[in-house]
């Protein structure tokens, strides 16, 4: 038989000094509790303020209805639920049912993610993304066969088709004498490595020397210089330490450039030294040119 010692202080309401059995409190405490009074009700009625004890007095004992708080959030997480399955996103859920995006996360995490909802002109705009992106691979691939057909039409090139190519590129490139800028030197700029390539090819065509070459590379002041230079230097053959100083342009940030990146390398300047006759006789060539074709 097990006995419960009340003593003040002790927890149990400060009774008077005596024993009573553990089954005799709980017979009391299940009467209580079927006459409908509350934990807290058998609490005073009975002087137990323990709760350990209270609970083992209890134990088994359904808490009576009246006792029983509905849930005010039950409908509110059936309706989240409800609404995660039409395939709502957390901040829309809270909009609906004003409560905060915490709650929603605990009440629907066990549902599936719903697939995202694009308005009329999104899916719009994605199926031309889409249609735009197939035409894109069908003009890459004519493009790229037009060009490898275009260019298996040229072949090889005799010593006039380049020399007539090379006129015809300096005049459009290069620098020209003006009646009111007398500029009576070779002075030539591109940024494209392939024409530069058949610039130089033609100058080894009239025997201009690479010694009387000079180069420089002009180049915005956010680009990589160093590695601009280095190309330019392998690309028509020389030393790097033969290059002039470089030529920086200053950087807008303002200015929304499309010429930037990896592949960005500026522009080479190449100078022709004593070039004054040499010049004479493209401008000649090129008034060749002009005449042949009149």
């Amino acid at each position: 038989m097990t006995e419960i010692r009340r003593r003040p202080g002790d927890g149990t309401g400060g009774l008077r000094h005596g024993t009573t059995t553990f089954e005799s409190l709980r017979e009391q405490a299940v009467t209580l509790r079927r006459e409908g009074l509350s934990r807290r009700q058998i609490r005073d009625r009975l002087h137990v303020h323990n709760n350990d004890i209270l609970n083992r007095l209890l134990d088994g004992e359904p808490a009576p209805e009246w006792t029983k708080r509905p849930n005010a959030k039950d409908d509110l997480r059936a309706k989240a639920r409800e609404l995660r399955l039409q395939g709502l996103t957390y901040d829309q859920i809270q909009v609906e049912l004003g409560c905060s995006k915490s709650s929603i996360s605990l009440w629907v995490r066990d549902l599936p993610k719903p697939t995202p909802k694009r308005t009329p002109s999104e899916q719009a705009a994605l199926a031309s993304r889409k249609r735009w992106e197939h035409e894109r691979t069908a003009r890459h691939t004519q493009r790229s066969e037009a060009k490898s057909s275009a260019q298996s039409e040229i072949g090889s090139l005799s010593d006039r088709e380049l020399f007539v190519t090379g006129v015809a590129l300096y005049w459009a490139e290069g620098t020209k004498d003006k009646s009111y800028d007398r500029r009576e030197k070779v002075r030539f700029i591109n940024s494209d490595p392939g024409v530069i390539r058949v610039f130089i090819a033609w100058l080894d065509l009239i025997g201009v020397t690479r010694d009387r070459v000079s180069y420089r590379v002009a180049i915005h002041e956010s680009a990589d210089v160093a590695a601009a230079e280095q190309y330019w230097a392998d690309l028509v053959g020389v030393d790097v330490t033969r290059f002039a100083k470089t030529t920086l342009k200053q950087h807008n940030p303002k200015t929304n450039r499309k010429n930037v990146g990896e592949d960005y390398r500026g522009c080479l300047v190449l100078y022709v030294g004593q070039s004054a006759d040499l010049y004479r006789r493209i401008e000649g060539w090129w008034c060749g040119i002009v005449g042949a074709v009149d």
